[in-house]
């Protein structure tokens, strides 16, 4: 995907049993689209910033987390896994099952978290969340943090791509 590029519309499977599509998140202006996975500890030392960033614009943003990875090769990232994780680390954000890998392909998504900002349906930002996985604490520019400020405040958004971090996503054999 480019930027600039309509967002893919997807059918998926939530943690809670029910299906989604992008209808269930438009009535936000910004859709935050995480390909995302339980066992990659880049996605791990993630999450906890993911909530924070769903908490803190509640208002404006639906984040969406999606796992494309093969629960074959990587059982802890099968659908009861996905619903553990959610519910021990109280994820406030949607956590979808892409199964069959489609959602994952159709955005040429790479890595675990692979992120794709859209605002009011273009994509915006695709990236990394930030610049530091290893240490919240040493960060220095919040990529998604400040390109959701800039979208809501109209402005252009500085950083529109950079390399995501994060594990491959583990396609099926």
């Amino acid at each position: 995907m480019q930027i600039g590029d309509r967002i893919i519309d997807f059918n998926l499977e939530g943690i809670d049993g029910s299906m989604y599509t992008l209808d269930n998140f438009m009535e936000k202006d910004i859709v935050i689209i995480i390909f995302y996975c339980n066992h990659c500890p880049y996605a791990q030392a993630y999450q906890d910033r993911m909530i924070q960033l769903q908490k803190d614009y509640e208002d404006d943003v639906n984040i969406v987390a999606i796992n494309s990875n093969d629960d074959t090769q990587y059982p802890e990232d099968s659908l009861d896994e996905m619903v553990k994780r959610a519910t021990t680390y109280r994820y406030n954000f949607v956590y979808l099952r892409d199964e069959s890998q489609q959602t994952a392909r159709k955005y040429l998504a790479v890595k675990t978290p692979h992120i794709f900002m859209f605002h009011k349906g273009k994509l915006v930002y695709k990236g990394a969340i930030d610049d530091n996985w290893e240490k919240p604490k040493e960060v220095k520019k919040e990529f998604l943090r400040g390109a959701i400020e800039a979208a809501i405040a109209g402005e252009e958004i500085e950083t529109k791509e950079t390399s995501p971090v994060g594990c491959s996503i583990k396609w099926k054999k």
